[in-house]
């Protein structure tokens, strides 16, 4: 197997040449050094990977077993992944030449060393204070590589860029209190990298910029078919139509239940009701300190789940792993509309311990209550994202410890949010929550109608039987009425929503796919298990598998299921 190993560690190598990635991984190599932002960085990317991808192919599959052959076939898939995102093109050139990556590319891995990593301060600081030095140089390569950027991306970029003097000055603060030895060299660092961000910031506004980011419909299914999905866009637009109509069905039956439980008026409207349980249901916050608090609450509700789920055994929750929930970053929110999480690096030893931001501002505050808190916790934390990338990051393969497989991990924690619900978490509020829930959760059918528009431009994606008038020029007009009229988000939270839709191509719908594939693994299984294994068991063990076969598409999964004779 020797050839194998040699094979893997060239698949982990190509995986860890920028220094953000590494940060994320957990690996100790290039830590001093921010992403190359030129365009010769980037055709080394497909031109290694393209060799690669020659590799793997031609590699012998007779002498391996199951689980070696799943891996190659993921490599391979990571692998063509990496490629297509640095060689796509629309408008006549490349994604990198007009996406704006300042802010990303300089705050991510300080960000991860500030708040994430068990080194002593010393260490981290010093791979902190080399990336300021390299910022001056950083923004002038980025420059050179931009050419004719999309408008909303440049704005999005100015945003987080604005907001990362605060994040320097935090990040002096914690050095002066460290008694960093080179506390001088970091201030001049600091400072020469806040000017060069005044510069950048001066050049970027004045380039000519395009409103035109679709893709195309061929490119778009290339970017599903990379996901691991084996739907075709018409397939994927009528599981959002079926699943909205499907929604909207619940939520009115909810209605009429809530309605009459309240003793409120039957007139009363979906938007009515969701905001008269919000003020009901509004968590109790100390007025001095508002935001602050609200973590507090939620801290709390992550105690509450895991001990429930301790107490009922449905889950292998495992003690080397934690999880931090902070508010998110001025410089990130942009990005993040309501909450996320960062997973463990896999590659590190030790506990495994994941971050949940949360976005909190006075506007968003009617969207964390005691019955939206539950669901949030759920789906970030345990049983949701935590634990599922927690668990994976302790997979002995090195493939799955790379693989990000968005439509496994979003499938996973929006099946949860009902699940918990099913085996009565909630008590007596179960329907309330539920309610809201589903108002909140209509949100992953618009998202698949928003990135197959958004990837296309081809407006009838955002027909799904919802009544919205969709006349403007503007595709974010557009696509924000339809995602306001099915959710009802507050606008701060529909911007910057859409924001993340339109760069994270294929990513949004991940989340009702994978919902639908989770929810068909299951019952396939109950089917095969009928009579076998059932009920509560048959939760745990599936549960089990899921988690503990690492990350991948829910197609390679599929073979997991079948090759542990579930199915």
């Amino acid at each position: 197997m020797k050839e194998y190993d040699i094979l893997i560690e060239k698949f982990h190598d190509y995986f860890t040449q920028d220094g953000n990635a590494c940060v994320s991984l957990g690996v100790d190599k290039n830590l001093d050094n921010l992403p190359d932002p030129s365009l010769e960085s980037s055709k080394s990317v497909v031109d290694a990977g393209q060799k690669l991808l020659a590799d793997i192919a031609s590699f012998p599959r007779g002498v391996l077993d199951f689980e070696h052959i799943l891996d190659l076939d993921l490599a391979a898939l990571a692998v063509e992944f990496a490629v297509f995102k640095h060689s796509y093109t629309f408008n006549d050139k490349t994604e990198l030449e007009q996406k704006p990556t300042a802010g990303d590319d300089i705050s991510n891995g300080l960000f991860l060393m500030f708040v994430n990593d068990p080194r002593p301060a010393k260490e981290r600081l010093d791979n902190i204070t080399a990336r300021l030095e390299k910022v001056p140089q950083y923004l002038e390569q980025l420059i050179k590589r931009l050419d004719t950027p999309v408008k909303r991306w440049v704005s999005m970029d100015i945003e987080k860029v604005e907001g990362l003097p605060d994040f320097f000055a935090n990040l002096y603060s914690w050095a002066r209190d460290e008694k960093y030895p080179q506390l001088e060299r970091l201030e001049k660092a600091k400072k020469e990298a806040e000017a060069a961000l005044d510069k950048y910031i001066e050049q970027i506004k004045v380039m000519p910029t395009t409103e035109h980011f679709f893709i195309g419909k061929e490119q778009a299914s290339e970017f599903i078919k990379l996901r691991g999905i084996d739907k075709s866009i018409e397939e994927l637009h009528k599981m959002a139509t079926d699943f909205l109509q499907e929604t909207a069905e619940e939520l009115e039956t909810l209605r009429v239940k809530l309605v009459d439980k309240y003793k409120l008026s039957s007139a009363m409207t979906l938007e009515e009701l969701h905001d008269f349980l919000n003020q009901k249901y509004k968590v109790k916050l100390d007025p001095a300190n508002s935001l602050p608090s609200v973590i507090v609450r939620y801290k709390k509700e992550r105690d509450k789940i895991t001990q429930y789920l301790l107490e009922n055994d449905l889950f292998p929750i495992f003690k080397e792993q934690d999880m931090q929930i902070i508010q998110t970053p001025a410089f990130m929110a942009p990005s993040i509309p309501a909450g996320a999480m960062v997973s463990p690096p896999p590659f590190r030893a030790g506990v495994k311990t994941s971050m949940v931001y949360l976005t909190l501002s006075e506007e968003l505050l009617d969207e964390h209550t005691e019955l939206s808190i539950p669901s949030m916790m759920i789906h970030e934390g345990i049983p949701g994202h935590h634990l599922q990338l927690a668990t994976a990051c302790t997979h002995p393969s090195v493939v799955r410890r790379h693989f990000d497989a968005m439509e496994h991990a979003e499938g996973w924690t929006t099946m949860l949010e009902d699940y918990m619900l099913d085996i009565g978490y909630m008590g007596d509020l179960a329907e309330e929550a539920r309610f809201c829930a589903k108002r909140d959760i209509s949100r992953i059918g618009a998202r698949v109608a928003i990135d197959l528009y958004f990837m296309t431009g081809d407006i009838k994606y955002l027909d799904v039987g919802i009544d919205v008038e969709l006349t403007s020029e503007d595709p974010f007009v557009n696509a924000g009425k339809l995602l306001q009229k099915v959710t009802g988000f507050v606008s701060g939270r529909v911007q910057a929503e859409l924001n993340w839709y339109s760069q994270e191509r294929s990513y949004p719908l991940c989340y009702l796919t994978g919902n639908k594939l989770v929810w068909e693994l299951k019952e396939d299984m109950m089917k095969a298990q009928k009579g076998k294994l059932e009920g509560l068991a048959l939760d745990k063990v599936f549960h089990e598998l899921y988690l503990k076969s690492g990350n991948m598409p829910l197609t390679f999964l599929r073979k997991v299921y079948e090759h542990e004779k579930m199915l």
